[in-house]
């Protein structure tokens, strides 16, 4: 799967590893990371693509508004996949 803005990825190495964040900008072989919580919109961390398994998720524009419905979405994505 592809890379891009709004897609749920979980993070496969560093001290958010197994962790879901959201890809909220690219730059430069870069992309940057939020989970509405630890990373908010406003400090994104900056991680190697490498390091990320993207999932087949992607957030609407609406649901990556705010800190608050972003960490809801996430919220919700990691109780289905622990579920499966």
């Amino acid at each position: 799967m592809e890379i891009e803005i709004g897609r749920v990825v979980i993070s496969m190495s560093g001290r958010d590893k197994g962790y879901f964040l959201v890809v909220s900008d690219m730059a430069e072989g870069y992309v940057f990371v939020c989970d509405g919580k630890e990373r908010p919109l406003e400090r994104p961390k900056k991680k190697n693509p490498k390091h990320l398994k993207a999932t087949h998720y992607v957030l609407s524009e609406a649901q990556t508004a705010t800190n608050r419905s972003l960490k809801r979405a996430l919220g919700e994505i990691s109780a289905s996949e622990k579920g499966r």
